[in-house]
């Protein structure tokens, strides 16, 4: 009888420290300080890859800025499951697809964007942080 309850008493230990440490690393996973939250930005662009994996999904996409140069660019999305709930899938996006994507830019400087919407050349719109 005590191993019985010296083994509920472990179980039930293990239970609480899963239930209090995970959604501290889930919190610590990434989030998006790599980007500006008060800045944002919006480009013209054609699809070059699109990779719909996690823990982000990403579209790598060309823009031309306005002094006529043409950039690659990167737009991180959520995981595949956040983007699949708004209907999304690893079709989505072709290259040579036309879009507008809206997002924040990265904080040093590189071209990068956390996309927080995106329109597709058929006038689709997909809204996906409300900005953040």
């Amino acid at each position: 009888m005590n191993d019985a309850r010296s083994a509920l008493l472990l179980a039930l230990l293990a239970a609480c420290a899963i239930l209090i440490f995970t959604p501290l690393s889930a919190i610590a996973h990434h989030g998006w300080a790599d980007f500006d939250a008060t800045s944002e930005l919006t480009l013209h662009g054609v699809v070059v890859d699109f990779h719909y994996v996690n823990p982000h999904s990403v579209v790598e996409f060309t823009a031309t800025d306005e002094k006529g140069q043409t950039r690659q660019w990167q737009g991180e999305f959520g995981s595949p499951n956040e983007l699949a709930r708004k209907g999304w899938s690893q079709t989505s996006l072709n290259a040579g697809d036309k879009i507008t994507i809206t997002g924040h830019p990265a904080k040093n400087g590189v071209p990068a964007l956390h996309v927080s919407s995106i329109t597709l050349a058929n006038g689709q719109e997909v809204k996906l942080y409300g900005g953040r």
